[in-house]
């Protein structure tokens, strides 16, 4: 499978403060990143060995989220060349969406109060932010 660019500048992130399993974590951000555009069909994810050391996780914690990735039909591991990402389209269906806004407002919410802020403070912040 031939790419534009074999190698983009795909990096997982992780946020280990948010209560969700680091390989669930690493399948949304692939799976983001084929919605959103940044990861295209063709292009080449970051080795199992790699994602581990960069993480500082085990690396069956990334062949683990890989596998359910290629179960999907979402990533291709062509042995010997590595993995990536299918010709496979996502499409985020409406369920999907709201539990990832419900764990980014409880995220939101969860650092906004450690904070100090009350979230009557970031109802009224973000209401001023609809309206600019």
């Amino acid at each position: 499978m031939a790419a534009a660019d074999p190698k983009p500048n795909f990096q997982f992130r992780l946020d280990l403060a948010s209560g969700v399993p680091v390989y669930r974590q690493l399948i949304e951000q692939v799976r983001n990143g084929i919605a959103f555009g940044t990861l295209q069909t063709g292009n080449q994810l970051p080795t199992v060995r790699q994602t581990a050391v960069d993480l500082a996780i085990n690396p069956n914690t990334v062949v683990r989220a890989y596998r359910e990735l290629e179960i999907r039909g979402t990533i291709e591991t062509h042995q010997g060349t590595g993995t990536f990402v299918s010709t496979q389209k996502i499409e985020r269906d409406d369920t999907e969406r709201q539990r990832q806004l419900d764990q980014i407002v409880s995220d939101f919410v969860a650092r906004a109060s450690a904070a100090g802020f009350k979230i009557d403070e970031l109802l009224a912040r973000l209401a001023e932010r609809k309206s600019a």
